[in-house]
């Protein structure tokens, strides 16, 4: 079982920045692959990114915000980061976290972030 809590969301200009905490507990969090999720009003919950759970921790990302956003885990502190700068209107939404072992798959409550013009 595994606990996950989303932290770090809030409101920006576009242009800005921030970064989305999500701590887990609970389980190996290490062995884990994890990734950040986001849905806005009206739409579907997508992809935005994942890592990971070998030491290579190859990362993928939403084409939308590659080279605007980073993904990145600390496993001593059984945490995942999404670091998202030159924030657009369009990336408003509530974003979640997920651990995902196997068949085991596990959620955050989310959190928003809302971008203005």
């Amino acid at each position: 079982q595994v606990q996950l809590v989303e932290s770090g969301g809030g409101l920006v200009q576009a242009g800005g920045s921030l970064r989305l905490s999500c701590a887990a507990s609970g389980s190996i969090f290490s062995i884990y692959t994890l990734a950040w999720y986001r849905q806005a009003p009206g739409k579907q919950r997508e992809l935005v990114a994942t890592i990971s759970p070998n030491r290579g921790y190859i990362t993928s990302y939403l084409d939308s915000v590659k080279g605007r956003f980073t993904i990145s885990r600390d496993n001593a502190k059984n945490t995942v980061y999404l670091q998202m700068n030159s924030l657009k209107p369009e990336d408003t939404a509530v974003y979640y976290c997920d651990a995902r072992l196997g068949s085991q798959d596990y959620w955050g409550q989310g959190t928003q972030v809302t971008v203005s013009k």
